[in-house]
């Protein structure tokens, strides 16, 4: 069955029609982290064993952005990136609701029998313990099993993931990229953190220091702290080591925040396109420097770092070329 991405429920209803129950699992799943992929992973494994469709609702964009935009978190994947998540875990189908004040008030009732029991006909239902839905929150999952018992699905909880003895969710995952702490978000993704985008035209200072860069417009609000990071940037289709500056060029009196990476052995001329830069390790702050001399000879002792810090991955058997 091909993946298949659904904005109504509609859509579901008419996709699916005399077919068979789900799995389905609900939330906004930011990041993908390894909890995130215990719970998908469940959905799947459960709509295996049963013969049934696995699906996901997600909402866009985050419900605190519509109820308090004050306090709404820095997104630390786009939408587009979630959603080849869900395939990549082996869903069969991701219902995206766009996330209104008009859905912020249908209540875990008008929700269950709308979604749940009537547009995706599920069978089955796994969250986390914590789960809540509806208006004002108002849904659990004791709700959910009552509801379960009079609509013919079952509930089932699944247990967080904790590394190093802390539960792992978004919120931690933001405070560690956030620190620049990248290496301590990698235990909590399963994978490094990563921004995409555009490459744009820089300043043209990289090529007059001998040192060029490819400069990228993230598309991810989530940015690591001002720093220079070990990291692995993909240019079409190939992978390359690299050392990134994530900063606003101080030394050149600079504004604004702008990501530019140095690529190993890369020697194209690029001027746009896409890049992914997938962050490892942080290896120093940002600095202001006396002129360009000084900077240039800072940028390669950082070349060779993150080139060490490479060398001995591939020596440990831990460096994974995706």
């Amino acid at each position: 069955m091909a993946f298949r991405v659904f904005s109504s429920v509609e859509e579901c209803t008419a996709q699916f029609a005399g077919a068979g129950r789900c799995a389905v699992t609900i939330g906004n799943f930011d990041g993908l982290h390894v909890g995130h992929q215990k719970i998908l992973r469940s959905v799947r494994e459960r709509a295996r064993a049963t013969g049934s469709r696995a699906a996901v609702i997600t909402f866009d964009p985050h419900p605190m952005r519509v109820l308090h935009p004050e306090r709404a978190p820095l997104m630390i994947q786009t939408l587009e990136q979630r959603v080849a998540g869900f395939e990549q875990m082996g869903l069969d189908s991701a219902l995206v609701l766009r996330f209104d004040r008009a859905l912020s008030q249908v209540t875990a009732e008008e929700f269950i029998v709308k979604f749940l029991a009537g547009g995706l006909r599920a069978g089955a239902i796994l969250v986390g313990a914590n789960f809540r839905f509806g208006h004002r929150g108002a849904g659990d999952v004791e709700m959910l099993k009552r509801a379960g018992e009079r609509d013919g699905f079952a509930v089932e909880v699944v247990p967080p993931v904790e590394v190093d003895g802390r539960i792992v969710s978004s919120t931690a995952i933001r405070a560690e990229v956030a620190s620049g702490d990248v290496d301590g978000a990698i235990a909590l993704l399963g994978r490094p953190f990563s921004l995409t985008g555009e490459i744009q035209s820089g300043a043209g200072r990289g090529r007059t220091i001998l040192f060029p860069t490819l400069n990228l417009a993230p598309e991810q609000e989530l940015r690591p702290a001002l720093g220079v990071y070990a990291t692995e940037s993909v240019v079409g289709g190939k992978l390359f080591s690299s050392v990134t500056n994530v900063g606003t060029r101080p030394t050149f009196d600079g504004s604004g925040v702008t990501v530019e990476s140095h690529l190993f052995g890369f020697n194209e001329s690029v001027s746009g396109g896409r890049m992914e830069v997938r962050f490892h390790a942080r290896i120093r702050d940002e600095q202001k420097f006396s002129g360009v001399d000084a900077l240039r000879a800072q940028i390669a002792r950082d070349i060779d770092t993150a080139r060490k810090f490479f060398s001995e991955r591939i020596l440990a058997g831990n460096h994974s070329r995706e």
